[in-house]
């Protein structure tokens, strides 16, 4: 994997830069639609290239590992062929999943050991072992095993959750080097900077990180309960540190203000389940603002659901029409309402290219957070 850095903005830490897989090329800032279980919810693959215009998507270890299980994935020649995706594949190692199973699992020197959340049968997550599932899976770039503290940990749990974090990750970084791809693609290693909201920890963790000298590296553990401005401060003293020569992730992050602010910090790559899930229930992200599609007011509007969308369906269909879908609980609505949301949030860390690129992206930026947090 090669990173290219094309541009960076003078009045903030936003840059522009460009990403080299085997599986192609992606453009810098980039937001990543979440595929959990190697799908895109309510999203053919196909219209996740032709409409939505995805250059990278998601898969994560800890669900495709139970289900439907690295045999299966393997006898497919891996996840691209498995799923039918061409392009890039980052997958998450399965860390935040293991630490939202807090009544299953328990955390060991030796890994995490859990029970499924699908049959309850036991399972033990090592460094090494999601290494080795991530092999399998055949990801582009592939995430180390790490612990995701809940943002309002306090310092001494922090600090214990730290230490076992770069253990893991000296381990998972040595496995990764004496092993080998199995389907004749490059794969990358991103490690996972932790601290939760403590400066000396986020700090520690960035010059950990930095040290290994990986191809990217990854800011975990945000988004999970802490304020936002939090969230904010500590992407900051983070990105003080990291190489600015290799491409810096945002995990699980977050809402369009939330993606705009990241990058103005620093930040390059980003995902977020929010897109769809928001998208599911009724919840429209759009430039001029936030659309519940369930309201009374849209029955008689026959505009279409975004005029200048980035997205076919936005100027196929009509606002009526989609909150009549919702009202009537069919799953268009819910297809309908996840393509919108993805196009928009790639065409929003697209616009965002353009004005690093132009040197205007600040006061762009100021005028877009103000848009997309209004209530419509």
């Amino acid at each position: 994997m090669k990173f290219e850095l094309i541009s960076e903005a003078v009045s903030c830490g936003a840059r522009a830069g460009l990403i080299t897989t085997d599986h192609g090329q992606i453009e810098t800032p980039i937001f990543m639609p979440v595929g959990t279980v190697g799908a895109i919810k309510a999203v053919q693959m196909q219209d996740m290239k032709d409409d939505v215009k995805a250059q990278i998507i998601l898969g994560n270890t800890y669900h495709l590992y139970l289900r439907p299980g690295m045999e299966i994935i393997e006898k497919a020649g891996g996840l691209h062929k498995f799923n039918s995706w061409d392009r890039p594949i980052l997958t998450d190692s399965g860390g935040f999943q293991v630490f939202s199973l807090s009544a299953n699992r328990k955390l060991k020197e030796d890994g995490a050991h859990f029970r499924s959340h699908i049959d309850g049968s036991k399972h033990v997550f090592t460094p090494e072992k999601v290494v080795d599932i991530q092999r399998s899976i055949g990801s582009d770039i592939m995430m180390a095993l790490d612990e995701c503290p809940p943002g309002t940990s306090d310092y001494d749990y922090a600090r214990k959750s730290l230490t076992l974090t770069e253990k893991w990750l000296k381990r998972g970084w040595q496995h990764f080097k004496e092993t080998e791809p199995r389907y004749g693609h490059s794969q990358a290693f991103f490690p996972i900077v932790q601290g939760c909201v403590y400066h000396d920890l986020r700090r520690e963790s960035a010059n950990f990180v930095a040290e290994l000298g990986a191809e990217g590296n990854a800011i975990g553990g945000l988004a999970v309960g802490e304020p936002v401005e939090q969230m904010y401060e500590m992407i900051e003293v983070v990105n003080e540190i990291l190489p600015v020569d290799r491409p810096r992730y945002l995990m699980g992050v977050g809402t369009p203000e939330n993606i705009l602010e990241a990058i103005d910090r620093g930040v390059d790559m980003m995902d977020c389940v929010m897109p769809t899930r928001n998208g599911r229930n009724g919840m429209l992200f759009t430039r001029h603002g936030i659309m519940n599609m369930r309201n009374k007011k849209w029955a008689d509007d026959f505009s279409p659901i975004q005029e200048d969308g980035a997205s076919v369906v936005d100027t196929q269909y009509s606002k009526a029409y989609l909150r009549h879908l919702f009202v009537a609980q069919e799953i268009l609505a819910m297809q309908i309402a996840s393509q919108h949301n993805l196009a928009f949030y790639l065409w929003l860390v697209k616009e965002a290219r353009k004005h690093i690129i132009s040197g205007d992206f600040k006061a762009w930026k100021t005028q877009m957070v103000e848009n997309v947090t209004r209530r419509l």
